[in-house]
């Protein structure tokens, strides 16, 4: 009986808690980042007098870094560990936030919040995987997707921040707010350990074994030394993993994913991030967006616990379309809403299914790959993603400018929903169904003999 194997029969233990709960918290850090990014943009875009060019370069920035942090730390984690990437990824994203709030001009907030995308876009895919690597097959997707809310929970803080503390003490406050996590990694650093499953793919057995016979004996469980098996070490390249993610056994789960992670993408940060300046646009004032952005945020903390409640039920799959689907029948709604209670109304619509949405996607994507690549896979999707994320802040007020104020409004949210409405789709044609399937520890590993062998293990 391999790490893996003793890994996926496991129930919940509070080492198990331990670590949704600490990684969880820095996850949060990283929402609260970007929530604030969506209120600093009205505030110092009227503090600095600058463009709607100028803005979407400002909320592109952090974007264009979190391309290249999730191809490198997808890289990283799976040369170098899922903690390691996740700890100097937390303090990259603290120090560039930290600058962002002392920035002394319009470039250097640009060039900070690169920096600051950098840690961002590394952190998320390698905690996703890292949380996903630790869970047990009965509590995985939930537990994912119990990671993904804390992102609910960071972006109600930054919304009201953006609402309490920016129209008194100016947009600054919000980046240094931000600069808080880099206290939190050590903590982080000394109470969460290494996935079993990548020591023991490199070669660190005693490693691995130590960390599972700990949760096992939380759980009661005591594997004798006989029972136990190791994998033989793998070493692997940046090149390698890569080109494994466009083997046979991974081709189709990598084309799917990297069509989920650019739609949800493109569609989510194409609202998120000019929500407030699209809401001042269409007449509300900027004290009133941020406070319409508070209350939409509370909707993302249902949508989140929904889904991980369905998506140990009906699969994650179905839940996906159902969540995508949802999305794009609320972000057109949204479009076509005109008074304070409809904008309210639909907004919380949409807040709960794209979330929702979102907690199913990070779930998800760690689940179809195997262990070899699975840091590679989860990174690359989310690479590819971010670009969606990078050019959605540009398009939005050109098309915006195009139509001219009220259809303008309407045609962005049309255009965002469609984004949505081709995800849902793809998912339902093309989509694999991962639940109840154990994770597979190398590429040439097929999950009916993963299962075979798990069901022998039980025996």
């Amino acid at each position: 009986m391999n790490i893996s194997q003793r890994l996926e029969r496991l129930p919940m233990t509070p080492t198990m808690n331990k670590i949704l709960l600490i990684v969880g918290i820095g996850w949060l850090f990283d929402a609260m980042d970007q929530g604030m990014v969506s209120g600093v943009l009205a505030a110092v875009g009227s503090d600095w007098t600058l463009s709607p060019l100028d803005q979407s370069m400002l909320a592109s920035a952090g974007t264009f870094g979190m391309i290249i942090g999730a191809a490198f730390s997808g890289i990283a984690s799976d040369k170098w560990g899922r903690r390691k990437v996740i700890l100097f990824t937390l303090l990259m994203y603290s120090v560039g936030s930290f600058l962002c709030g002392i920035s002394a001009n319009f470039t250097m907030l640009v060039i900070c919040r690169f920096i600051t995308g950098l840690g961002l876009g590394g952190e998320l895919p390698a905690a996703s995987t890292l949380v996903s690597e630790f869970s047990p097959i009965k509590q995985r997707g939930r537990n994912v997707v119990l990671l993904e809310s804390f992102w609910a929970w960071g972006w109600i803080i930054a919304a009201l921040v953006a609402y309490l503390l920016i129209p008194v003490y100016g947009w600054r406050i919000a980046f240094l707010v931000g600069a808080v996590p880099a206290l939190f990694a050590a903590v982080l650093r000394i109470m969460v350990p290494e996935s079993p499953r990548y020591l023991d793919l490199v070669g660190k057995h005693k490693q691995a074994d130590e960390i599972v016979t700990k949760m096992e004996a939380e759980a009661d469980i005591v594997v004798p030394n006989n029972k136990k098996t190791q994998l033989s070490a793998i070493k692997t390249s940046a090149w390698k993993s890569f080109s494994q993610l466009w083997s046979k056994n991974n081709l189709r789960a990598t084309l799917v994913l990297w069509v989920i992670w650019f739609g949800i993408n493109f569609g989510y940060y194409g609202f998120v991030l000019w929500t407030p300046s699209l809401l001042v646009a269409q007449g509300f004032s900027l004290v009133q967006s941020f406070g319409f952005t508070v209350i939409i945020c509370l909707a993302q903390l249902p949508g989140y616990f929904s889904a991980a409640w369905l998506i140990e039920r009906i699969g994650r799959k179905k839940v996906l379309i159902a969540y995508f689907a949802g999305t794009a029948f609320a972000a057109w709604l949204f479009g076509h809403a005109g008074s304070e209670m409809a904008v309210l109304a639909t907004g919380c619509l949409l807040y709960f299914f794209a979330l929702g949405a979102w907690g199913c996607v990070y779930s998800y994507t760690p689940e179809v790959y195997p262990t070899d690549v699975r840091g590679s896979g989860t990174g690359w999707a989310a690479c590819f993603g971010r670009i969606g994320a990078f050019v959605a802040p540009f398009i939005v007020p050109l098309v915006y400018a195009s139509f001219g104020e009220g259809v303008g409004f309407t045609v962005v949210f049309i255009m965002l929903a469609s984004a949505f409405a081709v995800v849902a789709v793809v998912i339902a044609l093309f989509g694999m169904e991962t639940k109840g399937k154990p994770l597979s520890d190398t590429s040439d590993e097929k999950v009916g003999t993963r299962a075979m062998e798990m069901d022998e293990a039980a025996i």
